[in-house]
């Protein structure tokens, strides 16, 4: 299965519970075993991305610019796309900008999706039930890419993904493992970095460097195992 497979189920699940006059917007970025998976809630009509008339891809956060401060700030974005998403208007994004911003997001070896990716025409609260019928894809999406690290945003995300009542301020930096079709995956919850969230960015920022670090550290000790073993081409 493939990533491509999955917008189908999108597209009737956005007829279902998203604005009839607005597309799906689904992931992008770096799709082969990435660094880090962000999971963000639902997409808006502020990404111009939702519009029919779009033609590109249809990517989160596509149109807006809160959200770049952060990958900025996490060193996951080179300065001249982060310069030029800071200057132009979000209307103004063209089709070929979007793809150059997520060629820099598959460069830095991240990927971004959206639990829910039916798109509302604002931040309107979403019941849990909806989240959960994305659930299942969600984690077809995890298989596919196979990250090596999966950051959920916020206490809804994280509860609904973790199947356990999540409350940020308490799992701090604390690691979550869960098995999807006998497979493992390491999961961090951490707050939800815009919107009514914004103010909480800072915390964001410094849980995100604190699970890169240890990252950087767990693939170094794998690679100096390897090598010790005489085992080349673990990454």
């Amino acid at each position: 299965m493939h990533l491509e497979d999955l917008k189908i189920e999108y597209d009737k699940l956005q007829k279902k519970y998203g604005a009839k006059e607005l597309d799906s917007i689904y992931n992008g970025g770096c799709t082969n075993n990435p660094d880090i998976c962000f999971v963000f809630m639902n997409p808006t009509g502020r990404n111009i991305a939702s519009s029919k008339n779009w033609k590109g891809i249809k990517s989160p956060w596509i149109g807006t610019k809160n959200i770049w401060d952060l990958f900025f700030e996490l060193n996951l974005m080179d300065k001249d796309i982060y310069r030029k998403i800071k200057e132009i208007k979000g209307p103004d994004w063209s089709e070929e900008f979007a793809e150059e911003v997520y060629k820099d997001v598959e460069k830095h070896k991240y990927f971004i999706t959206n639990l829910g990716k039916c798109t509302q025409v604002d931040a309107r609260e979403l019941p849990d039930n909806v989240y959960k019928k994305y659930l299942h894809l969600l984690e077809k999406e995890f298989e596919i890419i196979n990250p090596k690290v999966i950051i959920l945003f916020g206490n809804q995300v994280s509860s609904i993904v973790l199947n356990e009542k999540i409350s940020v301020s308490k799992v701090r930096k604390q690691l979550f493992e869960k098995k999807i079709n006998g497979n493992k995956y390491n999961f961090y919850s951490v707050y939800y970095p815009v919107g009514n969230g914004r103010f909480n960015i800072d915390k964001s920022i410094e849980d995100i460097k604190w699970i890169m670090n240890k990252l950087s550290i767990h693939n170094q000790e794998v690679l100096d195992s390897a090598n010790k073993e005489g085992v080349a081409g673990v990454y």
